[in-house]
Formats: structure tokens, sequence, C-alpha cells
């Protein structure tokens, strides 16, 4: 191993969408390609995201792509019974240490559900919720039904403020990922949300110095027509896909539009950046359970009493 330095969150305002529609089959010979959407390179300030458009250089805002946690995975949710609303249980879930306090709850999810569900449904934005508003890069990722198909991830590798960064990401990963249409009111009762925080950016001395089901990576390289491209993947994609270093590095590779053979020499020439992240899921079944008594009259289609976060 070598020298390792932790790093702050990468370039301003980066957006980042998920890929992973449907699991690639890697045969580890490096020349396969699975057709995934490429990724782009931020210029030097932010702007309106422009879905796997940008080049290095360019007036825009990062677009990566990532896998989701499955759902053998998803972190296990309990009721509070003094407040009402889902805590995480402490386990293991290979991407973040449950001997510390963490950071994430599934309040934040819960959050997600009223920006969303007041979005569809055109009520006023809740007020902003009491956990914690550091900042942190973070992703959010919907699902759906009981297979958990992936509806819908974005996120950011700035550190943004957690109320306002999860009220953008809620509407930008529901409504603007570019391989899905919007969500719909008619969807919410089969949506799962999770929530991703993003820590621990360390430079890594090579592209093998990181570990499958610990760290996430971020990769930088130069495509066969000179450009530099990145790509990314968060902790738990490369367990779930069953992929070992060099599968998930050449499955970056190509996800960030590389198609050109990819050989050893090449993979040395990678930059890439290793992190850890800290994920809670929970399904709209849940989400309506802790928010049971903002609704009224018992129907589903009242807007949350906004006096629950004051």
């Amino acid at each position: 191993m070598g020298k390792r330095r932790c790093v702050p969150p990468l370039e301003p305002k980066l957006a980042a969408g998920c890929c992973g529609v449907k699991k690639p089959k890697l045969s580890g010979s490096g020349t396969h390609s699975h057709g995934n959407q490429a990724t782009t390179v931020p210029g030097s300030s932010s702007g309106p995201l422009q879905n796997h458009q940008h080049a290095d250089g360019s007036n825009g805002r990062e677009n990566i792509s990532d896998l989701t946690l499955g759902p053998a995975n998803s972190p296990i949710t309990r009721m509070n019974p003094t407040s009402g609303a889902l805590s995480p249980l402490s386990r293991s879930n290979g991407t973040a240490n449950s001997t510390k306090n963490l950071v994430v709850t599934a309040e934040m999810c819960c959050y997600c559900f009223d920006v969303l569900y007041c979005h569809l449904y055109g009520f006023p934005q809740p007020r902003l919720p009491r956990f914690t508003n550091d900042p942190y890069p973070l992703f959010v990722t919907w699902k759906t039904g009981r297979d958990k198909r992936l509806r819908g991830c974005i996120g950011t590798f700035s550190a943004m403020n957690l109320h306002s960064g999860l009220r953008e990401y809620t509407l930008t990963s529901a409504l603007k990922d570019s391989r899905f249409p919007p969500l719909t009111r008619e969807e919410l009762p089969k949506l799962f949300c999770s929530v991703s925080l993003l820590t621990n950016f360390e430079d890594a001395s090579d592209y093998l110095d990181w570990e499958v089901g610990i760290h996430g990576i971020r990769i930088e390289f130069i495509n066969e027509k000179g450009v530099k491209r990145t790509a990314t993947y968060l902790p738990e994609v490369a367990k779930e896909q069953d992929w070992d270093q060099i599968q998930t590095i050449d499955s970056l590779l190509r996800k960030g539009g590389f198609k050109a053979p990819i050989t050893n020499d090449f993979r040395k020439t990678i930059k890439l950046t290793r992190y850890r992240s800290e994920k809670v899921t929970i399904s709209y079944a849940e989400y309506m359970a802790s928010r049971q008594h903002c609704f009224q009259n018992g129907t589903l289609h009242a807007p949350p009493l906004y006096n629950h976060y004051s």
C-alpha cells in the first residue's frame, strides 16, 4: 500500500447520476462493453445539469454513474416509539463502522419523501428538518417494486448542507435522471428511498489501493481521444455485483466511455480516489407509518404537517 492522504470534497457542485439498471456480466478481460452512460468532468464553474455531455473544461456539473445497493443489503430500520420517526439499527453494512454513531438517519429519507410528496401534489415544501445541517457529499436513490429496480439516482461529490442538499437532489434524482421518465404520484406507494453520505476521501497510491465492500471509488482517466473522464461507484456496488477489483475498474472505465482495449499499463495511468459512505433506506410504507400522525382524517392524500419539523 502506498501513502494515503485525506483529500477535501472534490470540485464545486458536482452533480452525479447513477447507473446500474441491469447487472453487467464481466469477463475480466478488459475488452467488454456494457453500454452504460458516459460520464463527464466538470469545468471551472457550476451550471445547469447537462447529462453525459461535458468534456474537460466545459461549463457544467459533473455527471457520474454508480450502481446502488440491492435489497439484501438495505439497512434495517425501526420505529422510535417516543418520536414516531424511523431510526437505523446499528449493524455492519460494509459501508460504515457500526461501532460509531452514524450521521445518516432514516429521518433524512422521510424528509426526501416529504419533499417529493409535496412537489407531486402541489403542496408548499416542508419546513427545514431537525436533523443536522452539516455539509456532506450526498446521493439520493429511488427504487421501485419488490425487486427494487433503480428508478433514479443523482448526487454530488461537493459537500452540501444537508437540508438544502437533500431537498435539491430529492427532486433532481426523482425528476431529472435522464435514463428514466419523471416519477409520478401513482408510483409513490412502491418507492424506496436511500440517502448516502460520503466521507473519508483519500488519494489512492494506485488503482488497486482500495477494498471491495469497504470503499467507494472515483477514477479519472484520459480516454482514447485525449479527453479527461471520470466515473464512480458507491462502496456497495462491487460487493453486490460480485466483482473483484479489476472487474470493477474495467466496468468503471467502460461506464466512463472508454472504448479502447483495457490493458494493465492503461490501468496504471488511472488516478483513483477512494471514499466511504453511510447509507440508510426506507420504503414508502415505512415513511407513511412514521408520518401517520401528520395526515388528516386517515387519508393518504393530505400534505405532511409542517409543524412536524418546527
